[in-house]
């Protein structure tokens, strides 16, 4: 994954920022931070090196959301933490400090998640990718934290990979405050038809589709199922696909996800 150094929230974001920006940004930082934490349940998103022997670790917590901690040493051959920072695997996780990157004290392995293995390794690395670039920090999310370990055991166990990805990709708009109510219509008010032809404003939701659109085309159908987690038409697969494809750039404001490419070029994800 690429380095991701710089929290969005350092400088005010545009009036004309996608939405996600604007969330993350408008929020203010968190003026007393506790100064130490133990035993918080965490997972490893991705790690950097720092410094000589040490790594700058991002994490995702059930109640301080995605934090990012210096694991001092972490790097040196006989470090406790250097087998135990590992993706994908469940963490309680302890620090210390008030600054914006504060310092690990201890992490221990909970277990009891089986492995990620093949297509299911990657798209877990597309998830945490997501959670990098979506997802602001000191903002907790615990629903989203429980979807996260929900999706991670349903790719260990070779649930199908498309379907995962776009239940989680909903999740993850709608808990950033961004996913827009699929189910009424933002022009008339009126719910949506499963016979229409829509497409879906990333600002403002579904509206009826006009020849000039170059938004993708979806059905109502295909809104309805993705509202109810019903993805069992190949139809809803295909439109799904494509139109969380759109949302995500969006908000992502024409960051580049480079996990989402080798997932297109290898699996058509």
């Amino acid at each position: 994954m690429p380095d991701n150094r710089t929290d969005s929230r350092e400088q005010p974001a545009p009036a004309d920022a996608p939405a996600a920006t604007r969330a993350r940004t408008s929020r203010p930082r968190t003026a007393d931070k506790d100064s130490k934490v133990a035993a918080q349940p965490g997972f490893v998103l991705h790690s950097y090196p720092y410094k000589e022997t040490s790594l700058i670790v991002e994490v995702f917590t059930r109640d301080f959301g995605r934090i990012a901690l210096v694991a001092k040493g972490a790097k040196r051959p006989h470090s406790k933490l250097r087998g135990v920072l590992q993706t994908f695997q469940p963490l309680t996780i302890s620090w210390s400090g008030r600054a914006e990157v504060r310092t690990l004290t201890a992490a221990e392995w909970i277990g009891g998640m089986p492995p990620l293995e093949k297509a299911g390794l990657l798209c877990g690395f597309y998830l945490n990718e997501l959670l990098v670039k979506l997802l602001a920090r000191d903002d907790p999310h615990p629903v989203l934290f429980s979807q996260y370990i929900a999706t991670l055991n349903e790719l260990a166990h070779n649930e199908p990979p498309p379907i995962v990805l776009r239940k989680f990709e909903r999740a993850l708009l709608k808990e950033t405050g961004v996913g827009n109510n699929l189910t009424i219509c933002s022009a008339s008010g009126a719910p949506v038809q499963a016979d229409k032809t829509y497409v879906v404003d990333p600002e403002r939701g579904p509206r009826p589709a006009r020849p000039s659109d170059d938004m993708p085309r979806v059905s109502g159908k295909t809104l309805l199922d993705m509202d109810r987690e019903d993805y069992s038409d190949a139809v809803t697969q295909s439109q799904s696909k494509f139109l969380m494809r759109f949302l995500l750039a969006h908000h992502l404001g024409g960051a580049q996800l480079n996990t989402r490419q080798i997932l297109i070029d290898l699996t058509q994800l």
